[in-house]
Parts: C-alpha cells; structure tokens; sequence
C-alpha cells in the first residue's frame, strides 16, 4: 500500500480516523515494511493493512495518554507481523511452481520402474536358452564370468561371447532401452 491508496473501512467515525492514520502513518509504514521484506512490495503492503487492522481492532492503543504519537505503537505492531510472516514462511517448505527446476533429477516412477521390469522380461523370453542363462546368471545374479563358467560348464570366453550376443539381440528387441543396455 503506497502513500496514495488508502485503506476503506466506511464512513463512521473509526474509519475516518484510520483513514487520518493511514495518511500520516502509512508512509513510514510501508517504508519500514518493505526493509523487513526484502524489497517485496505485495507482502510490505499486506502487512502495511494488518497493521491498520490492527489498530482499528484496538482503539484504545491510540489514545493512550502515556505516549504522544502512536507511530512508535504502529511501527512495533508492524515489526512484529513481519518476524511472524518471516517465521512462517521459513516454517513451511518453499512453494515451487509448476516448471520442472533445470538442475532437477528426474525419477522414473513406480509404474514406470514396473512396465520396464515386464517389457524386460519378455524380452529376455525371446533369447535362446543358453544366451538366457549366461544373461541370468551374469546380469541377473551378479556371477562373475569365472561363476557362471564353473556353473554352465562352459569356458570363460564362451560366456563372455554369449553375454555380448544376447545383449545385443536385447538391444534389437529393445530399442528404447538400448542406452541403459551399455
């Protein structure tokens, strides 16, 4: 709220004092607020009104005896509802808006994860029998070469030669996969 826009509260005799109020106060006010609020100007004018509020709410604060102006009144109430709107957003996680931040990981979800899992899995159906269990064993289980060959019965060059093959028939069958296929 600027010097030049003024608070509405109707025509009785409170809101004409807060009007009066706000035309002496809300300046300094405002300028005040906008410090606590880092230069933001929506929130130094939402809390120049609460402040207003504030004293409309309590008339007996501004005309106390013990004091001359109320501004020293009106600048502590204004204070405080900075520290708390401070506290409050600090007590929150920060709102984000619906752009994806550029630095953002980008997960696969649950359903995604599990589409994969089945596409996978029927493509691996499709390779022979031996390629298959070289693949399972070396991929699935985690063997080693020298593991899978005592298991297999086979040579160790020979599982390496049929790990590359069905990787690469996989990659056939799954082209959308082949950069996590590497």
């Amino acid at each position: 709220m600027t010097a030049g826009t003024s608070l509405t509260i109707g025509t009785t005799t409170a809101g004409h004092e807060l009007a009066a109020l706000q035309r002496e106060h809300g300046g300094p006010l405002f300028a005040l607020l906008l410090r606590l609020c880092d230069g933001d100007r929506q929130r130094a004018e939402d809390l120049v009104q609460e402040t207003l509020v504030r004293a409309w709410q309590h008339p007996e604060a501004l005309h106390a005896d013990d004091f001359d102006s109320v501004r020293p009144w009106l600048l502590t109430v204004a204070r405080r509802l900075a520290i708390d709107a401070r506290r409050a957003r600090q007590a929150r996680p920060p709102e984000v808006g619906d752009e994806v931040p550029e630095n953002a990981r980008v997960t696969a979800d649950h359903a995604e994860r599990a589409a994969a899992m089945l596409d996978v899995r029927e493509a691996v159906k499709t390779l022979t029998p031996e390629h298959r269990d070289v693949l399972i064993l070396v991929y699935f289980r985690g063997a080693s070469v020298a593991e899978a060959a005592q298991a297999l019965g086979i040579p160790p060059g020979t599982v390496k030669s049929r790990a590359y093959y069905a990787l690469r028939a996989l990659r056939r069958v799954l082209p959308g996969y082949a950069a996590d296929l590497r």
